[in-house]
């Protein structure tokens, strides 16, 4: 069997037909880019919950922008869109978790109080 180490597929899928082949991917590890809602054939909500139903680490949005080839660009209620498909927890992961996990980023590290004190000192970092 041929294994990919990460694979991600644009646009949610683009088209309804492929929707049921892109859910049994997204079961398996894919990841999907919740971008471009203006080209897809299908109502982007029900494409989101579909994708969220069969993983919850699958979805990671992007704007899609410049989106010159877009029938409809990106609009910033594409991103109350998400929110209202998924609920806050599943936002959130498709806003920055899932693709964090994807791209094997580390969350930036907090500072404690105690160590900004030392800087106002004149300690360096």
């Amino acid at each position: 069997m041929l294994r990919l180490p990460a694979v991600s597929i644009d646009h949610l899928g683009l088209s309804s037909d492929g929707l049921p082949t892109l859910l049994r991917l997204a079961e398996r590890g894919v990841r999907v880019k919740a971008s471009g809602f203006g080209r897809l054939d299908a109502p982007a909500g029900e494409a989101l919950r579909a994708i969220h139903a069969a993983n919850p680490g699958a979805l990671m949005f992007g704007t899609d922008l410049p989106s010159t080839r877009a029938p409809r660009p990106f609009r910033p209620a594409d991103i109350a869109l998400v929110v209202e498909a998924l609920g806050e927890a599943g936002a959130a992961a498709a806003f920055w978790r899932n693709a964090a996990d994807f791209y094997r980023l580390r969350a930036p590290a907090t500072r404690s109080p105690a160590a900004d004190q030392g800087l106002k000192g004149g300690a360096q970092p």
